[in-house]
């Protein structure tokens, strides 16, 4: 079977809300709130989301949002997910997404990207070096 990397659909929520939770332990992400979120966002071309298919399973995601601050003339696309099914890691998967994303940030003037990572996720952080991104700041949440 081919893989398809595409734009999120409505019939892809249930893989993508299974990666939530399962892949990348997210459980805000729910049944309940999944479809209202991504039809909030689905017209506001700062939000991008890419989905990568095997068949009629989705097997990866990768979300994010192009974001403005001091020092980047143009935004930087911020990463805030990416996943791979645990049955396909190691097959390319997150790199094809990796890699779809950075060219969609490209076609519209972007040159930075940035990517936040559990401090456990070791295997994480060495797939996103090896695609060439530095660690070079730690990322902190709070829970307001």
């Amino acid at each position: 079977m081919k893989l398809e990397i595409r734009e999120i659909e409505e019939k892809d929520y249930t893989g993508v809300l299974s990666l939530w939770n399962n892949e990348l332990g997210n459980s805000r992400v729910t049944a309940e709130n999944i479809a209202s979120h991504y039809d909030r966002i689905k017209n506001d071309e700062r939000y991008k989301i890419f989905v990568a298919v095997l068949g009629d399973d989705v097997v990866g995601l990768i979300s994010s949002v192009w974001s403005y601050a001091v020092g980047f003339e143009v935004g930087y696309m911020h990463i805030n997910g990416i996943a791979v099914k645990s049955g396909t890691q190691g097959m390319g998967v997150g790199a094809k997404l990796l890699e779809r994303m950075e060219e969609h940030a490209k076609s519209i003037g972007i040159s930075t990207a940035l990517i936040g990572c559990n401090v456990g996720r070791t295997k994480s952080h060495a797939f996103y070096e090896n695609k060439g991104y530095s660690k070079d700041s730690w990322l902190f949440d709070k829970k307001l």
